[in-house]
């Protein structure tokens, strides 16, 4: 009879610090998206969708830009003192960004918050400290982990928004992130030894080329492309139907309780030989969400419907994809999978938020979920050839 697999202590403490860092990263993306674009319209250049859009997907540029570079000095300085220093760096973004009197000053703040990218080297030290067996397990784990953050922060903000405004709020993510790094250097064990060649040019040249890999990379970008598009307009739309901001807790609220309970069935299926099948039905209940928007852009009940279709698909797919990367690349480029992987969700934050800005300035509101539709139906042709194994362990 074989036994059964568990984590030891300290890949338990490891997964569960490691993934207390990646959701404050996350936290510092999402917590704004609910009350950013109406905030941003009292500001100098608020007006602008453009401009608006540009300081939601900021953040994800530069982090697109530096993960696989901030994923090879951790292979060379060393993970934690990488991770500390991103932190640190994305610390300093955020009091920028709170300090800030114009959505220009917000860009800059939010360019700085995405400069400490540090999630491919969060992935690796992961990696370190956790045995093969246990790293798709490991990993589940901060994919869960981002999807409850992305809820919370759906909730918290227009909470916190009336009382600490949105400089309050960016001020709290600097002050989370100082508090990360004390938990890093104390909580979190040190690897006992890294592998020089994850990072390297040569391994990231044969992440690109897998097809498999690929197709997954190209998820990740619509499904943040797709997410952070839809909050530059949706604000403003449930504002539009008589909703006010500081009410929209509670529509979110019963939207992600409602979406986590619609999801577990998925979720269970999605470790055996349903897999793939379920992979795509998430994939297509995306694609509904966002025809529901771009029909029901101007009734409260359409947005509300939009919304709950939307967020049990996405809380499936944000939980289940980072598992897959683990499981579909070869034990010897995971690392480098997880970075290029990295870059291109970032990537989709910022083509996501900046192009449905300049689609509302130039077609209005209703053009940011036929831009999504799109995505998603491109995302569903990729994924239609996929080969995804059972889950195992």
């Amino acid at each position: 009879m074989k036994t059964k697999v568990t984590m030891t202590p300290v890949e338990r403490r490891a997964t569960l610090s490691l993934a207390s860092v990646f959701a404050l990263r996350m936290l510092g993306m999402f917590i704004i998206l609910p009350v950013f674009a109406l905030y941003a319209a009292h500001l100098p250049g608020g007006d602008n969708k453009t401009l608006v859009g540009l300081a939601m997907g900021a953040y994800g540029l530069t982090q697109a830009i530096l993960q696989i570079p901030f994923g090879w000095l951790s292979d060379r300085l060393g993970r934690k003192p990488v991770i500390m220093g991103g932190l640190l760096v994305f610390a300093v973004g955020s009091f920028v960004a709170a300090s800030a009197h114009s959505v220009e000053g917000i860009i800059i703040g939010r360019m700085i918050q995405g400069a400490g990218a540090i999630s491919s080297a969060i992935i690796a030290m992961t990696a370190d400290l956790t045995r093969i067996e246990q790293r798709t397990k490991a990993m589940a784990v901060i994919g869960v982990t981002i999807g409850i953050t992305f809820s919370t922060s759906m909730i918290l903000a227009p909470i916190l928004e009336p009382h600490i405004g949105v400089p309050g709020i960016f001020a709290m993510t600097g002050v989370l992130a100082l508090l990360a790094i004390a938990m890093v250097y104390w909580v979190t064990p040190n690897p006992a030894h890294q592998l020089s060649s994850r990072g390297s040019w040569e391994t990231i040249k044969t992440v690109l080329s897998h097809p498999e890999l690929l197709r997954l990379d190209w998820g990740i970008f619509v499904l943040h492309g797709s997410l952070m598009a839809m909050f530059v307009v949706l604000p403003q739309a449930l504002v539009q139907t008589g909703f006010q901001a500081q009410h929209h807790w509670k529509l979110y609220l019963p939207v992600m309780i409602g979406s986590f309970i619609l999801m577990i069935p998925g979720v269970a299926l999605s470790h055996g030989k349903h897999r793939k099948t379920v992979f795509l039905t998430a994939i297509a209940v995306l694609l509904m969400s966002e025809v529901i928007l771009w029909v029901g852009m101007q009734s409260f009940y359409g947005l509300v419907t939009a919304l709950f279709v939307f967020f049990t698909g996405f809380n499936m797919l944000e939980a289940s994809l980072p598992s897959f990367i683990t499981t579909i690349a070869p034990p010897d480029i995971k690392g480098a999978a997880s970075g290029v992987y990295s870059s291109i969700q970032f990537m989709g934050t910022f083509v996501g938020a900046s192009v449905a800005g300049i689609l509302a300035k130039a077609f209005g509101a209703s053009s940011v979920p036929l831009f999504c539709v799109i995505l998603m139906l491109t995302w569903l042709i990729v994924a239609l050839p996929m080969k995804i194994k059972a889950g195992h362990e």
